[in-house]
């Protein structure tokens, strides 16, 4: 039978193991371009949880651990894959409801909420990718039929490792680039590492320097700038809930209280955990009212007179290491909304945020291509935005998923516009009209944003071939809308002829280059003066974006 305590050191121990993989798996990435982080998205996904189950009792429930497990991959989730592990996970959960511990077939039963919980996530399921490993894997544990855990768990990694062979045969681009699905092996590694200890008692420690007892703020941080101003209620409370047996109050009823002594108020009711977020003058109150509920846990108080008061508001310029370059140092101060509408945006780069904050954008949360913020990122930058309603431009594909688990999550209004560029959440901006509603705002920016064509140059991070042309490490990549089109030895011819491509395509009256921290001005100058000469017609600028990763992004529109 799987207990609590079985379940989660295992689960530690397949956290870990990703962790000690997590370069593998990104270098698994379809495009040669050098932001592959689909193993650090998982890793830190899945690290999230760890911190969570380090606290938690080896005496609870079956149920409890895994609800709690499920609760924190949610908020830490990074990137598409992160969610999407966080989903199964979140089913796995549903299957384990209310029981103390299960055998095989109820654990096969549970495997299968899980792929169905992956699935109904995800707008446009692509086989071959980490769905189809997640989905095989269940079918191949429901049909065993056996009520050994531990066989249930072999015969569940035997049906995903031959489903991950596969990817390739079901997206010819994996084929062509010669590589397997990146979330697979991710998911692969964790189940290996669950299945590991729950058969052979074998606990793999983590290797690697990002140990996942490091903090939110060491491994991730986020830049925030949040305006003060007249504190009603002092104190922001924050915390969750399991539910007792037999509880005395209901979340409905802790709600309607809460409102009468604060605001902000959010209470999401998640199954067997309740999550809590108040201002108020009377914490204490707060407290009392939650443990009619059940036991109090993540228990988190903050003064925000004092905050305020000590606040260091602004942009920090320390960056960390070279692998982690995204990441900066957060300041998150919860505040009351004092306007009815704010902005998040994620960005990467000095010149990116600060323009950003140029046009209105209350806060930036530091990420981008290889370093995703998480769930938790996203949500505490929502809650420090002194807004009502809070728009969210994710900026990347891979963030949108993430950013969108918000929308339930935060104590206001959120709408995520599904920005995949850093120029369509600029467009999006410069498109948003205070008179309007929040859903007539929504419609017009993510209507904007899709107006907006984007170049982009990188290089190869190895050798590799994509759409019948062999690329070697090296050489610059020309990307039009994420899509790699040409490859050149010469970084300004590349960005030239990218940008070209896309004004021939599509039209525009207006080119906006963004150098990044590996370009420098006068090649952008010679670039914007190339683009000029071949479009008289068509304004060009040159804005120091500072972003990693790409020399040059181009947005066309």
């Amino acid at each position: 039978m799987l207990t609590g305590k079985q379940f989660k050191r295992a689960f530690i121990s397949g956290a870990n193991n990703i962790l000690n993989h997590r370069k593998d798996v990104d270098a698994l990435n379809v495009f040669p371009v050098p932001d592959g982080d689909t193993g650090t998205n998982m890793s830190m996904t899945s690290s999230a949880a760890v911190r969570e189950l380090q606290v938690v009792s080896d005496d609870e429930d079956l149920s409890i651990v895994a609800a709690k497990t499920a609760a924190a991959l949610l908020r830490g989730a990074r990137g598409n894959s992160g969610v999407i592990l966080s989903l199964v996970f979140r089913g796995i959960s549903n299957g384990f409801k209310g029981k103390k511990e299960v055998g095989g077939k109820d654990l096969a039963a549970a495997l299968t909420l899980g792929k169905e919980s992956a699935y109904k996530a995800v707008m446009k399921p692509t086989e071959g990718t980490i769905l189809t490993v997640v989905r095989k894997a269940a079918a191949a544990a429901e049909a065993l039929a056996s009520d050994d855990c531990g066989a249930v768990l072999d015969e569940a990694y035997r049906a995903a490792q031959e489903a991950l062979a596969e990817t390739p045969e079901l997206l010819p681009v994996l084929k062509e680039a010669g590589v397997v699905d990146a979330g697979g092996p991710g998911f692969l590694y964790i189940l290996d590492g669950i299945r590991g200890y729950i058969n052979e008692g074998k606990f793999i420690e983590s290797n690697d320097d990002a140990s996942p007892a490091k903090s939110n703020a060491e491994e991730s941080k986020s830049v925030v700038a949040a305006a003060s101003g007249d504190i009603k209620y002092g104190y922001c409370s924050e915390f969750l809930i399991t539910k007792s047996k037999n509880p005395e109050s209901t979340p409905l009823k802790l709600k309607a209280y809460l409102e009468s002594i604060g605001d902000c108020v959010v209470v999401v009711d998640d199954d067997d955990i309740v999550k809590v977020h108040v201002h108020s003058n009377e914490p204490g109150n707060v407290i009392q009212a939650a443990l009619k509920i059940g036991q109090l846990i993540n228990i988190k108080i903050d003064n925000m007179r004092y905050q305020h008061a000590n606040a260091d508001v602004g942009m920090d310029a320390k960056k960390d290491n070279k692998e982690e370059n995204l990441s900066r140092d957060t300041e998150i101060n919860r505040v009351q909304p004092t306007k009815d509408y704010g902005f998040v945006a994620v960005a990467a780069g000095d010149g990116m945020a600060e323009l950003f904050k140029e046009l209105g954008c209350d806060v930036v949360v530091s990420g981008g291509q290889t370093m995703n913020p998480s769930t938790d990122d996203i949500l505490n930058a929502v809650e420090s935005t002194p807004a009502k309603h809070v728009f969210v431009l994710p900026n990347n594909k891979n963030i949108i998923m993430a950013a969108e688990q918000t929308v339930n999550l935060a104590d206001r209004g959120v709408s995520v516009v599904a920005t995949k560029t850093v120029p369509q959440g600029i467009t999006a901006m410069l498109n948003f009209d205070e008179s309007l509603s929040s859903e007539e705002n929504h419609l017009n920016m993510a209507k904007a944003a899709e107006s907006v064509h984007t170049a982009q140059v990188t290089f190869a991070a190895r050798d590799s071939v994509f759409g019948g042309q062999k690329i070697k490490e090296g050489q610059y990549l020309g990307m039009e809308d994420g899509k790699i089109t040409l490859v050149e030895d010469d970084l300004v011819n590349a960005a030239y002829r990218v940008t070209r491509r896309l004004v021939k395509k599509f039209g525009g009256s207006l080119i906006t280059v963004f150098y990044g921290e590996d370009a420098d001005e006068n090649s952008a100058n010679v670039l914007s003066a190339r683009l000029q000469e071949r479009f008289p017609n068509v304004e060009v600028n040159v804005i120091n974006g500072g972003q990693p990763v790409y020399y040059f992004i181009s947005s066309v529109e």
